[in-house]
């Protein structure tokens, strides 16, 4: 049978998966308009509708000034209530802490904008050694007290001295030799040697990375690290956490979490900005796909955790008050900055320590099958494991002879088989690829969101003789940490301007031994590799010779195939225009959607009421 060329049903009977329920859609059945239980739903919901009401008694607020939102928790309950300290142990980006924390600079990845914010202007020195950054005038902590440049420098020396166990803390050790307050509005910053992406990607926000400035004020009283990670920073009597964005926490349960607007916020004082629309933000922890989709349907929600392909088309068929980045059209959703991978522990001994396994393995995946099985064909691979946005735009096109040497996405059982023979392997009696009496194993892990592709490419890996399977383990990061797991699917949380943050995950100085957690571990080492991203690391991206940097350690890794990329991720989040319009879409991308993301405020400052 022609498996390359099965269609979507023949390859769910064929493969069991129907049966399983492995891409079934994760919808349920809330009421649709129009239907007899719509008329309750929207009673509950409706314009007249109040809000949830705080447990304590708090002042009521209506349904169409609060802003509900559900993300976090473990799909009951927060796990991390209390905890407003950014650098707390077990503090998250969920903590929904980007209404209240403000960076120096926010960076939109669709519109390629650098945009000022706490910070005025920045500039550094010729050799990009030394940073100088000018701080707005009139900013204010929450409790008053003017935000300063001793904030950032006491923060980053703060990092410094508790590195590795803060938040970022061991980039700043390793890089920044000194910060210094020249006076309150004048931070400079020196380098050990050139960062001439340390504006951007640590002193900004974008998507949910960037350093947290915290108040000297406060957070001076702490000198142990273990002082500064027990401190929960949580008090609404105090207003903590202390913070300069125009939200203040003032209730959180493990099932509810209160932000009110600040009338004093600093930015409307000084007319930087007006006041955000939104009066009360309500976040709710995540559910599953059945719940949060009946509550965005029913209007109970403004918006959700990103969904399933499987799932959102039905949800926005349900309510057409409800939209996505695409509107109520294909592919319901824009390109994260988490391309997805196949990963391997590529370490010596490990069986996909060869490249030419780790060939064999994207050879036998056929991508466009899995968008149109998985995905309902709304999905988009990727030749790199880099997301398709502007300023990345330029890299891709000029690693396109590359990609005719080493084409990634190429599906090729011929090619496949022929290298896996070449490593001493054949079928045995049942079909499946094994060398000394043993066979080759591709027993894939991933997070549960990897639940559509996953069951999938492991359904085609088996087809082409591996003996695959997809788990979703509980201990799934720790077994990826730790190089128990010897293939997995996961994404690439680094480059969005630039290549060099995901490059860099793959060199030696991530490496650990196995059984040691490494934070980038793909356990490959290349010596070439390394001395051409070290200079790749202290180039400006927009130096004559960076390009030509890039494309030489891209061969590198191309021809080693560290992993195999596989599909743009897509944000499928449903966003409801009952109460709210103004979300971010393709016809208006000032940001990406996310919601937990450190951009929020961007959104927040979009909304308007839609009544």
């Amino acid at each position: 049978m022609d498996f390359q060329n099965l269609n979507r049903r023949d390859f769910l009977r064929l493969s069991g998966l129907s049966a399983a329920g492995a891409l079934a859609a994760a919808c349920g059945t809330p009421p649709a308009p129009g239907s007899e239980a719509a008329p309750a739903a929207a009673e509950a919901g409706g314009a007249a509708a109040a809000a949830p009401a705080p447990a304590s008694g708090l002042r009521q607020v209506p349904r169409e000034k609060t802003l509900i939102l559900m993300f976090g928790g473990d799909g009951t309950q927060f796990t991390d209530t209390g905890l407003g300290n950014p650098y707390a142990a077990g503090a998250t980006h969920q903590i929904g802490s980007a209404a209240l924390w403000e960076p120096l600079y926010y960076y939109s990845a669709f519109a390629d904008e650098h945009i000022p914010w706490l910070a005025e202007s920045y500039e550094y020195n010729d050799d990009f050694t030394e940073l100088t950054i000018q701080i707005r005038s009139g900013v204010e902590w929450s409790d008053g007290v003017p935000f300063t440049a001793g904030d950032v420098a006491f923060t980053l020396k703060m990092l410094q001295d508790h590195a590795p166990s803060l938040r970022l803390s061991t980039e700043v050790k390793n890089w920044v030799e000194s910060a210094v307050a020249v006076d309150d509005a004048t931070v400079k910053i020196t380098f050990f040697d050139p960062r001439p992406r340390f504006m951007l990607e640590y002193l900004s926000f974008k998507f949910d990375t960037g350093i947290y400035i915290v108040p000297e004020h406060v957070f001076g009283e702490l000198t142990a690290t273990e002082d500064i990670q027990g401190f929960t920073y949580y008090d609404a009597a105090q207003g903590w956490p202390l913070a300069t964005g125009p939200y203040k926490i003032v209730e959180w349960t493990n099932t509810q979490k209160f932000m009110d607007l600040r009338e004093d916020w600093w930015g409307a004082k000084t007319g930087f900005a007006e006041l955000p629309q939104v009066e009360r933000i309500l976040m709710l922890p995540r559910a599953d796909d059945t719940r949060m989709v009946q509550l965005i349907v029913n209007d109970e929600v403004d918006s959700v955790l990103d969904l399933r392909a499987s799932t959102i088309p039905e949800t926005v068929r349900q309510n057409p008050n409800i939209i996505t980045h695409t509107g109520q059209e294909l592919p319901f959703g824009y390109v994260d900055w988490w391309p997805t991978s196949m990963w391997f522990n590529c370490d010596e001994g490990q069986p996909y320590a060869a490249k030419e396994l780790r060939w064999a393995v994207s050879y036998s995946i056929n991508r466009q099958q899995m968008l149109e099985v998985a995905l309902g064909g709304s999905g988009e691979i990727t030749p790199l494991p880099f997301p398709r946005y502007p300023a990345l735009q330029p890299f891709f096109d000029a690693a396109a002879p590359l990609l005719e040497k080493y084409p990634t996405n190429e599906y090729n059982p011929e090619k496949a088989a022929a290298l896996l023979e070449g490593q001493g392997y054949a079928k045995d009696s049942q079909g499946f690829w094994a060398k000394d009496g043993e066979r080759l194993q591709a027993i894939i892990s991933g997070w549960q969101v990897f639940t559509d592709i996953g069951p999938v490419i492991a359904e085609q890996l088996r087809q082409n003789g591996f003996e695959a399977d997809f788990i979703t383990p509980t201990d799934n990061g720790t077994r990826i940490s730790e190089g128990v797991q010897k293939i997995w699917l996961n994404g690439h949380g680094g480059s969005f301007a630039d290549p060099f943050t995901t490059m860099d995950f793959y060199t030696s100085k991530h490496y650990r031994p196995q059984g040691e957690p490494a934070a980038y571990p793909s356990r490959w080492r290349n010596e070439e590799y390394d001395a051409i991203l070290d200079e790749m690391a202290t180039t400006d991206p927009q130096a004559a010779n960076y390009m030509d940097l890039y494309l030489a350690a891209m061969e590198i890794w191309l021809d080693n195939l560290v992993d195999a990329p596989i599909q743009q991720w897509f944000h499928r989040i449903p966003m409801n225009t009952t109460y709210w319009s103004g979300w971010p879409t393709q016809d208006n991308p000032y940001v990406n959607g996310a919601f937990w993301h450190l951009t929020f405020p961007m959104i927040l400052r979009k909304l308007q009421p839609t009544a």
